[in-house]
């Protein structure tokens, strides 16, 4: 495909087949069939070839690399021709005008030899634009290689004419824009010609350059995956593909290597750099029990793994696969953009040939009357119109995949420009999700061990830790009791021992003292933790603080999030008093607290009655029907799968900067997809008018359209920088 009007030909001519739904990315020469059918791929591939095309059903493991084959190919091939044109149209172009403004200097047979220079240049290097447009005409269709084939070959059939047949040729009147030189030679039309095959050429070439470099971009994470693996069978090390391990086998990563697999550490500590796949600046220390993912490096040590997930089911393969088809989906804009380019190709062929016939009814030269012409066909070509939303899609998304921010498609882009609210969940979000005893006694924390020890409750657990890491072991318990809600008692070491809250102590006759608990609560950092008092043999012996500790980064988050002009919301199913503590620390003015999971929804509802565009971010199965609610999901990857497949963003890099990190980038994706829509509109609005009251010459006219497509390629490949350089918005 060569423009936005051949994607648009075969999203129609796949459309048109019996139950079949396609879309047709240009930038990604990508199109998604879905249907049914044992035969649905061979439909869809005749279908392509009727309009005109040739296509394959994508194959995962050497799509990648035939793409790439494809493109150096096509990219080499371009330049060839761009080569050739250059070399034959500079002194063409020289020669050509010095002749025709000086007359003196004109030898016999000059503007023959011009015409035969010109050939090479107009057939073989203009040839892609031809082919294109032979192809096109063949199945009754149009498109802007059209428009190019057409100006050059009018303006070299022109030339030719003028220099074959001199009676043809009329004098009088100035060439388009460059009054100083007079219209006493058709050879002029030899430079339009060749400048509009250099021009379109340059521009055919570097498009296709800076697109490959945008899927660079995109596909830099696919790239991230080892090729083969080393695996532990029958007590030896053997290196296999990595296609070929199997989930629950062992696997050994050596410093400096990447990981494989998605796995669990059993041998082994190491600082594990995760930057390429989360866009974490810091590596990450991993020791016995921690996961890692796959594509990551161990900088420093060597791991001994369980491997987790293999294959498509590891986060890095999952990932890749989301950032596709994010990228290959089409933004509502976008087709808008591809029902105005159906019509806009005939529309301007049609409007030429008004101009051309109306500046000749008005009297001017013929040659005149044809170059106004020519510049209106070559000026009004909508190249620049195609580009502008599927190459800024694609850089935006591939690199938010390098940094950590998985945009599922154009829904994303759309909401983050409106979103005036975001609503943060408390737990597993903001905070860890993992509770932390706060300064315990020793000798109390051996009493409490010993009674939690024998408890499923996460309080429990969070004991458990601690006394492991200040190395006490539990005693045995006698009479163990739990009290739902409450809490559990024991006979540890012949003492009875009570630990749970106040009502607790309280039915077994302890009077807790307040002095207890308030010193508890200012040694646990707030009233953000649960005071849990301990009573031994009927007398109150102390209390600690079990907190949920919130993320390093989750004040610098929220400050960022302010800083974008949204206002921030708390959403927790906890107490309203460990709410607002929470909320104080993080700055925090408006606290929804103890809304039950199901009613999350409903508070995403109520802000959205009240006028606010809502986002959300959640981590959590209590979390997905209001990231579903919401205008925009954002969900942390650490969090449940149907958490993920709810949301519109997935965050997996696990500092929460990255939350104001991904509306920004969404943000500034979709304002690259404004900026190139607005130019290329204006362009083509401004430059029709100039060229059709004969005030632009074709050769200008060539290279402004070329450089139109440019401006706005490279205006998407700015996305590249985001996050490494202070934002210019």
């Amino acid at each position: 495909m060569t423009c936005a009007a051949c994607a648009n030909r075969v999203e129609r001519a796949l459309n048109k087949l019996d139950g079949v739904t396609a879309s047709v990315n240009y930038a990604t020469e990508r199109a998604i069939v879905t249907g049914a059918g044992a035969d649905l791929a061979d439909r869809a591939a005749s279908a392509v070839d009727k309009a005109g095309y040739d296509a394959t059903v994508r194959d995962p493991e050497s799509a990648d690399e035939l793409a790439e084959q494809l493109t150096i190919k096509r990219v080499t091939a371009l330049r060839r021709r761009l080569i050739v044109a250059i070399l034959l149209a500079i002194p063409l172009m020289d020669a050509t005008i010095v002749l025709a403004a000086v007359p003196s200097l004109r030898f016999p047979g000059w503007e023959i030899v011009s015409l035969l220079v010109a050939l090479p240049v107009v057939t073989w290097a203009a040839y892609p634009f031809h082919r294109a447009t032979i192809r096109n005409l063949r199945h009754r269709a149009v498109s802007m290689d059209t428009l190019v084939s057409l100006g050059i070959v009018v303006s070299f059939g022109w030339a030719a004419v003028s220099v074959l047949l001199p009676g043809a040729s009329s004098t009088g009147g100035h060439w388009p824009g460059l009054s100083s030189i007079p219209l006493d030679t058709g050879a002029l039309y030899l430079d339009v010609a060749a400048g509009m095959t250099v021009f379109q050429l340059a521009g055919r070439y570097f498009e296709t350059r800076s697109r490959r470099r945008a899927a660079d971009v995109f596909g830099a994470l696919s790239r991230l995956a080892t090729p083969t693996a080393r695996v532990l069978r029958d007590g030896a090390e053997v290196d296999v593909p990595t296609g070929q391990v199997v989930k629950g086998e062992v696997v050994v990563v050596k410093a400096g290597e990447i990981v494989p697999v998605d796995g669990t550490v059993l041998e082994g500590s190491a600082a594990v750099d995760t930057s390429v796949v989360t866009g974490e600046p810091l590596p990450r220390s991993v020791r016995p029990g921690d996961p890692v993912i796959g594509g990551t490096i161990s900088t420093d040590g060597r791991l001994v793994l369980t491997a987790t997930a293999v294959g498509a089911h590891t986060q890095l393969a999952q990932m890749a696969a989301v950032a596709e088809q994010a990228q290959e989906r089409k933004a509502r804009i976008q087709h808008t953009v591809d029902r105005i380019i159906v019509w806009f190709v005939p529309a301007v062929i049609a409007l030429a040939i008004a101009v051309t016939a109306g500046w000749i009814v008005s009297g001017a030269p013929f040659q005149q009357a044809m170059g106004t012409g020519i510049a209106v066909l070559v000026i009004a070509c909508p190249c620049a119109l195609g580009l502008a939303t599927p190459t800024a899609l694609m850089v935006g998304i591939g690199r938010g995949a390098t940094l950590g921010i998985l945009i599922k498609g154009q829904d994303a882009l759309e909401a983050s420009g409106v979103i005036d609210t975001i609503v943060l969940d408390k737990t597993g979000t903001l905070t860890t999700g993992e509770l932390v005893v706060e300064h315990i006694d020793p000798d109390l924390l051996r009493y409490v061990v010993s009674i939690e020890h024998n408890s499923e409750h996460p309080i429990a657990r969070a004991v458990e830790r601690r006394a492991e890491a200040d190395g006490i072991t539990p005693q045995p318990v006698t009479n163990f009791k739990v009290h739902p809600g409450q809490g559990a008692t024991g006979v540890v070491d012949g003492h009875r021992v009570a630990a749970g809250n106040a009502t607790l102590l309280q039915s077994e006759g302890i009077t807790t003292q307040p002095a207890y608990g308030s010193a508890a609560a200012g040694a646990g950092g707030g009233a953000a933790g649960s005071v849990v008092y301990v009573g031994v043999d009927g007398r109150i012996a102390g209390s600690f603080v079990v907190a949920d500790r919130l993320r390093p980064t989750a004040g610098v988050a929220v400050e960022a999030l302010r800083g974008q002009g949204l206002r921030t919301v708390l959403l927790t199913g906890d107490s309203e008093v460990v709410a607002r503590a929470v909320a104080a620390e993080l700055g925090i003015e408006d606290v929804r607290a103890g809304v039950l999971p199901a009613d999350k929804a409903a508070v995403i509802e109520r802000l959205r009655a009240e006028g606010h565009r809502v986002a959300m971010v959640g981590d959590g199965i209590n979390d997905a029907a209001a990231l579903a609610t919401a205008d925009l999901g954002l969900a942390v990857v650490t969090g449940t799968d149907i958490a993920l497949k709810s949301a519109d963003i997935i965050l997996v890099r696990e500092d929460l900067r990255v939350i104001p990190d991904a509306i920004a980038l969404a943000r500034r994706t979709r304002q690259t997809i404004h900026r190139n829509l607005i130019w290329a509109f204006g362009y083509n609005v401004a430059a029709v008018p100039i060229a059709a009251a004969g005030l632009l010459n074709p050769l200008i006219a060539a290279a402004a359209m070329s450089l139109s497509s440019l401006f706005v390629t490279y205006n998407s490949l700015r996305l590249r920088d985001f996050g490494t350089e202070p934002d210019p918005e």
